[in-house]
């Protein structure tokens, strides 16, 4: 999986208002970063853009992010200099971060932005969760969050044109979804993702790109990570939401 080199220059039109900012990401996850003490080490390992990574930096915890994507990874690093603060940044996928971090170093990993359909079907996410849960030391905690994939696949292959325009430093563009659901759940899936912007002269500039999904189930995902050694907490699914989140704990 890597991915999103396009997309990295305009990721801020996929995100939510609430989380265009360090302070406002941080605060979308106020419930349990609150659990954390003043001096724990957290690692985000799909940073995007820096925005949860930088926030809980400038809170004074210890912070590593990292991400698949070089993109991502230099976006990351540029808003922690904006911001003045200290992170340390990574280019790795999940199974290998074992073999640059410390295991059992963390108190909590941060897993967001539906970031875990991009590892390669059972066995990806699988090998993923377990390098995760390496990572946590005896009672930290994983805070994941993923689309309800129940409710994408049962849409079936369409183009989803959302119905607004977002504004983002003063420039407005329309987003696009392209998704390509395959017959079986364990098979590859498709989305490309196509942000079309209004330039000042007038025309439109589409940035695109298109990302390869291994979906799963909410069950699933309850199994994986119970055998990853890792006892959840808390669910928000809910079959027709569009989201949810997982707090889950090493035991």
């Amino acid at each position: 999986m890597t991915g999103y080199e396009t997309l990295s220059g305009v990721y801020e039109w996929l995100m939510p208002d609430g989380k265009l900012t360090p302070a406002g990401s941080v605060n979308a996850f106020e419930d349990v970063v609150r659990l954390l003490p003043v001096d724990a080490h957290v690692l985000d390992c799909s940073c995007g853009t820096g925005q949860l990574a930088v926030g809980l930096a400038a809170r004074g915890l210890t912070v590593v992010a990292s991400d698949a994507s070089a993109a991502m990874v230099r976006r990351t690093q540029e808003l922690a200099a904006e911001h003045g603060v200290e992170l340390r940044t990574l280019e790795a996928r999940w199974e290998v971060l074992p073999d640059h971090l410390e295991p059992g170093s963390f108190e909590m990993l941060f897993c967001f932005g539906n970031a875990l359909a991009h590892a390669d079907g059972t066995t990806g996410r699988t090998a993923a969760l377990g390098a995760m849960s390496r990572l946590l030391r005896p009672g930290g905690r994983l805070v994941l969050t993923s689309r309800t994939w129940e409710s994408i696949r049962a849409g079936g292959t369409r183009i989803d044109v959302r119905d607004h325009v977002i504004r983002r430093d003063g420039r407005d563009g329309v987003l696009i979804y392209h998704w390509q659901i395959a017959d079986r759940w364990e098979d590859e899936h498709h989305l490309e993702i196509a942000v079309a912007l209004l330039e000042a002269d007038g025309s439109i500039r589409t940035h695109a790109e298109r990302l390869s999904l291994w979906p799963y189930r909410h069950d699933d995902l309850m199994t994986e990570l119970a055998a990853s050694d890792l006892d959840v907490e808390s669910s928000t699914f809910y079959g027709i939401a569009e989201n949810y989140t997982v707090v889950a704990r090493r035991g």
